[in-house]
């Protein structure tokens, strides 16, 4: 569930945020990017999920360091960053027999 929130949410950033983020040379092989994360921040991936124009949606975080990371990779293999930050916290809030969050 928190993987579809996560995909929704972001799906429209994947629309406006991908070609920006390539004019901004912040994309390059999904394998780099990968590394890059895992060995500067410690990040793993958390939740992912198919965006628009078959672009793969990932949120890499570290729950040590509290950095996040969200990628759209596109089906040429490159991964853009879309966003990152501070603060992660891992959640899997359950919804009320209404559909409000408890």
């Amino acid at each position: 569930m928190t993987t579809k929130v996560f995909t929704l949410a972001f799906a429209a950033l994947v629309l406006a945020g991908a070609a920006q983020a390539q004019t901004a040379n912040r994309c390059a092989p999904r394998d780099q990017v990968i590394a890059q994360l895992a060995d500067r921040y410690g990040e793993t991936r958390q939740s992912i999920g198919l965006g628009s124009n078959n672009r793969v949606i990932e949120i890499f975080a570290s729950t040590d360091t509290g950095t996040w990371t969200i990628l759209a990779t596109l089906p040429t293999g490159l991964s853009c960053l879309l966003a990152s930050g501070q603060a992660y916290q891992k959640r899997a809030e359950a919804r009320s027999a209404q559909g409000t969050r408890i």
